[in-house]
């Protein structure tokens, strides 16, 4: 059975998920074999596609759901938390 995971972080209040955060964000979901899902104000987008990140049009201080299913579901998550809350323009 695999292990699933969610956690809930605020996007810096200066930071939009725009190219180069996005971009960040995703090469950090990529690090991992879980199932890895991004939700914003009822949106659901594959964390691991930057098209997809990109169009939920996250704003700074948006509340982002992170998602994680997987063998490595808590690191992702524990990775994803990170980088949300240290992504600077």
């Amino acid at each position: 059975m695999q292990a699933s995971s969610e956690v809930v972080v605020a996007l810096p209040l200066e930071v939009a998920l725009h190219a180069r955060p996005a971009a960040t964000f995703v090469k950090t979901a990529m690090r991992f074999r879980s199932k890895v899902s991004v939700g914003v104000n009822g949106k659901l987008a594959d964390a691991k596609s930057i098209l997809a990140v990109l169009a939920l049009g996250a704003t700074g201080g948006t509340v982002l759901r992170l998602y994680a299913e997987g063998e490595d579901a808590p690191a992702a998550l524990d990775a994803l938390s990170a980088c949300v809350t240290g992504l600077t323009e």
